[in-house]
């Protein structure tokens, strides 16, 4: 007999990877990453602008990353993009561990061709979001532009992270949001680079993050 998933199962499957399923009456979600990838994605939201928006996280934050989503797409994409953002958080939580020997801090500035963006990340272990982003268009393709804050607000409240994220330049929206997924995805590699000099050791004069 099977059991059923809880909402939100948990399993580590490696040194600095983990699998989160997360089902709910609106969302079904599996999420798989591999910290130590090679930027390496296998993606299936429904919503094509998203999927290339987390394909961005992947092969430029250098994470292998599968996610799996059925959600109530025919309501809209709210739910599919807010819960994919917690489960993934989730699933970075569970396989960065401890934070013993990480940098804890990135960030990045990504231009693309008229747009720049700048993402700063701090694996803190307290959550908080800051975004300025004044999308020019309200939809990319089918993806609406509001839920980029819902993506990163499940996150950051999953990972525990303290993330600020600021569109400097742009025009156009497609390119706005790609600067911000690419600056975001240069930043967290930066912060979960193991450091040599501080192999095993907390980056915090508290002890714990």
């Amino acid at each position: 007999m099977n059991t059923p998933l809880a909402p939100e199962a948990v399993i580590a499957t490696g040194a600095r990877a983990a699998s989160v399923t997360r089902n709910t009456a609106e969302t079904k979600i599996t999420v798989k990453v591999d910290l130590d990838g090679t930027g390496r994605a296998k993606l299936a939201t429904g919503i094509g602008f998203f999927d290339h928006m987390l394909d961005q996280i992947a092969r430029h934050g250098l994470i292998d990353l599968d996610i799996d989503c059925q959600g109530d797409l025919h309501i809209d994409g709210h739910h599919t993009v807010e819960d994919v953002g917690i489960t993934l958080g989730q699933a970075v939580a569970k396989a960065v561990g401890d934070k013993k020997g990480i940098r804890r801090y990135g960030h990045a500035y990504v231009p693309l061709d008229e747009a720049l963006s700048r993402v700063v990340i701090d694996f803190s272990g307290r959550p908080g979001l800051v975004m300025d982003v004044p999308f020019t268009s309200g939809m990319i393709g089918t993806f609406d532009s509001q839920l980029t804050y819902e993506f990163f607000q499940g996150f950051v409240n999953h990972a525990f992270v303290t993330l600020h994220i600021d569109n400097l330049k742009g025009v156009n929206a497609h390119h706005q949001c790609e600067t911000v997924f690419k600056a975001f995805a240069r930043a967290l590699r930066a912060a979960l680079e193991l450091d040599p000099r501080s192999a095993g050791v907390i980056p915090s004069t508290k002890g714990s993050l």
